[in-house]
């Protein structure tokens, strides 16, 4: 009866609750061990959310870099958009810059959850451009190398004077794997793309190389982080649409205006994954 009463009278509830914290004894040690412990808790929370807004600005100046990368297909100097492009990537990594500040001293596995998404996010982008620049996959060390930070420098630090303070951030291989993953869909716009603009050379080289990062995923298999497995689908989607553009090209590449190509190879994947809609 009690306890029906006081739910259905919420200022009953608060009214007592209220009365139960005026007579405490403020000098009890439980008491004050409790208000150690809120005040940990409120610093953590405040921490934690920080940490999430930064990840936000990060996933987005990440997809900013992306959508710029893929125009490399559509302009005469390719180099012009990379140049842009790492100037954009130098700005994501003033963010985790940022973030390495908010972890310092800190067990990372606590706010891991607050940035992840960011991380793989810069993985994807980094990654991406790596490609196009070297036609080959960036390593973990190489990303992780980029990630050094003088105290109160804005950027990377490739030199450091002696006796630097500085700050480094390490990205998880969770984090690299699963931006690897996602890097598959890009590469598989790059290629129906880099075929809409008449060129036929580009889907053959990512197809060989999108199969190198299959096979690699594949020898994990589910040793790896849970979320690895579920992005393997698309991978492999990813890979289907890819080695489907070059057997176009391959057996239809002659008969098939190149102007056209881009729009036949967006109605077979279409027609394949009705789900994903058009690419």
């Amino acid at each position: 009866m009690h306890k029906r009463e006081a739910e259905g009278c919420p200022h009953k509830v608060t009214d007592a609750a209220q009365h139960c914290e005026a007579s405490a004894d403020v000098s009890s040690p439980v008491i004050a061990a409790f208000k150690v412990f809120q005040k940990e808790l409120d610093t953590k929370h405040d921490k934690y959310e920080r940490l999430v807004k930064i990840s936000r600005d990060v996933t987005i100046e990440s997809k900013r870099t992306i959508f710029l990368l893929h125009r490399v297909t559509s302009v005469p100097d390719v180099e012009v958009v990379l140049n842009e492009a790492d100037g954009k990537l130098d700005g994501v990594r003033q963010k985790i810059g940022q973030i390495a500040e908010e972890l310092k001293g800190e067990d990372i596995f606590q706010f891991h959850r607050a940035f992840t998404a960011g991380i793989q996010e810069y993985v994807e982008a980094a990654s991406f451009h790596y490609y196009i620049r070297h036609r080959s996959l960036i390593s973990l060390e190489e990303i992780n190398a980029k990630l050094v930070f003088m105290k109160g420098d804005k950027g990377s630090a490739d030199t450091l004077p002696m006796g630097a303070q500085v700050l480094t951030f390490q990205v998880m291989p969770s984090d690299y794997l699963l931006g690897i993953a996602d890097l598959t869909g890009e590469l598989m716009r790059l290629c129906i793309s880099s075929v809409g603009n008449g060129d036929i050379d580009t889907p053959f080289q990512l197809s060989q190389f999108l199969r190198q990062i299959h096979d690699g995923f594949s020898f994990i298999g589910n040793t790896g982080p849970y979320e690895v497995s579920k992005k393997l689908h698309t991978l492999r989607q990813s890979l289907g649409k890819v080695e489907d553009a070059c057997y176009t090209l391959r057996v239809r590449g002659s008969e098939i205006p190149k102007h056209m190509l881009a729009d036949v190879f967006s109605s077979r994947n279409a027609h394949m994954d009705p789900e994903e809609g058009v690419v």
